[in-house]
């Protein structure tokens, strides 16, 4: 990718770097440039949607965008606090002509990001952020702007939850409730920490909420799906039948079974694409995961019968092969999810309804449904790096990379990558037992931090 965009659109400190009010500006006038070029011959008037988490530098962001946008004699419709996929939703829904999201998804409450979808629901293609790109880095979008009489207005859309209240819900069997669930929600002080309660409430759960005040620095602090100790903690405490965890901006899961056991999103997918297998509903019988699967969800995917096709890091280029390979259920095991059959992009409350109607259906435990898949022991150690050269380029890594892969022979895998988001190099370790496991990334961790640490 370039300057500006990563493999999740701009991401970095609020105010530093591409992340200041200024280039927020510059970006808004760039893509309400590019939106006004689809109207030039309709001569219709472009409308671009914008919503947030609950960062305390998104009230910053927000502004900078829409005045960005308006000064191109763009309208802007305001939604607030909403999930990342309500925006997607609500773009398409409207007929606008791109939806913005001001997010740094799970990252701590003083980074954010801009990432955009277009009018179909779906991220921006690659061309169009490269066009936004230029028009920023060169300058050139700085001589072109609207007259006084022809700037764009902003206003809020009030029912903008209610409708991805909705959305969400008509992904659930008509003909099923919840009454008699008793489920546990943490919203890791993030963007679903309205809708999610009051979805699954409306659905006839029985619902504890967790994490669910929001100060604008607290989001995703020791919660949400990066964090489910306290989740875990109020399941026992409170008896129930599982527990689901969201990421800051709403478009990850991570669930906890009625035992209090984390289950990962990879056993979260084999659990939903075996359900869809035993319903038909699982088309071509392939799903598409990632080269950071574990080795144990590609054994129950072939236990099941069921293809899977491995894509890069990144719910971008697992939707891409999912479309290629026409596949419905995909994802990552960081707890991002596709369910292309209800959504064009990743949604944790979408993929939360899909475990519990699977839950409720089957009439099984969540325990006894993560059988499906029995993870390898996996270690995975983020360290911060000052650069990031190609990883076959560090010799001495190459080489402890070499040796690690011996040791463990057809028994596991090793993928050193680097972040897209951060300044971080991700050493992920799978193997047959978790002392070998933990012994090979601790030492695959030293020799990152000694190179390029």
């Amino acid at each position: 990718m370039g300057t500006l965009f990563g493999t999740d659109g701009v991401r970095g400190m609020a105010n530093e770097g591409n992340m200041t009010a200024e280039m927020a500006l510059q970006i808004g006038r760039a893509l309400a440039y590019t939106c006004k070029e689809y109207h030039r011959e309709q001569g219709t008037r472009p409308r671009i949607i914008i919503g947030k988490d609950t960062r305390l530098s998104g009230y910053m962001l927000e502004n900078a965008l829409t005045a960005g946008i308006t000064s191109m004699g763009v309208d802007v419709l305001l939604l607030g606090p909403i999930p990342t996929p309500a925006v997607a939703f609500i773009t398409q829904s409207m007929r606008a002509d791109a939806g913005i999201v001001i997010s740094a998804s799970h990252n701590p409450y003083f980074d954010n990001g801009i990432k955009i979808f277009g009018r179909t629901g779906y991220k921006l293609p690659d061309e169009m952020e490269a066009e936004i790109e230029e028009l920023v880095l060169s300058g050139r979008i700085n001589n072109i702007r609207a007259v006084a009489q022809d700037v764009g207005k902003a206003k809020r859309i009030d029912d903008a939850m209610g409708r991805y209240i909705e959305f969400c819900k008509n992904t659930f069997p008509n003909d099923m409730t919840l009454d008699g669930m008793k489920v546990v929600l943490d919203c890791s002080n993030g963007a679903t920490y309205k809708c999610a309660p009051l979805i699954f409430s409306e659905l006839g759960a029985d619902v504890t909420t967790i994490h669910a005040e929001p100060n604008g620095m607290n989001i995703n602090d020791h919660c949400g799906s990066q964090h489910t100790q306290d989740l875990q903690t109020k399941v026992k405490g409170v008896g129930a039948d599982l527990g689901l965890a969201f990421d800051g901006d709403g478009d990850r899961l991570i669930a906890v079974d009625e035992t209090g056991a984390e289950l990962t999103g990879d056993q979260i997918m084999a659990i939903c694409a075996k359900a869809y297998k035993d319903s038909g509903a699982l088309k071509n019988n392939r799903i598409v995961a990632t080269v950071m699967s574990n080795v144990g969800f590609h054994a129950a995917m072939r236990e099941l019968g069921i293809e899977v096709d491995v894509a890069g890091v990144g719910d971008r280029l697992v939707l891409e092969l999912m479309k290629e390979k026409e596949a419905v259920v995909g994802g990552e095991d960081s707890g991002h999810m596709i369910f292309l059959d209800c959504h064009t992009t990743g949604d944790g409350i979408v993929s939360a309804l899909k475990l519990v109607n699977t839950v409720k259906q089957s009439g099984a435990r969540l325990s006894e449904l993560a059988t499906v898949m029995t993870p390898f022991p996996q270690r995975l150690i983020n360290i911060d790096v000052k650069e990031k050269p190609p990883i076959e380029e560090v010799p001495v890594l190459m080489d402890a990379i070499k040796e690690g892969e011996d040791e463990l022979g057809e028994n596991g895998r090793i993928l050193v990558r680097y972040s897209g988001t951060q300044p971080m190099c991700r050493v992920m370790v799978e193997g047959p037992t978790e002392k070998l496991t933990d012994a090979i990334a601790e030492r695959l961790a030293v020799v990152v931090k000694e190179t390029i640490g």
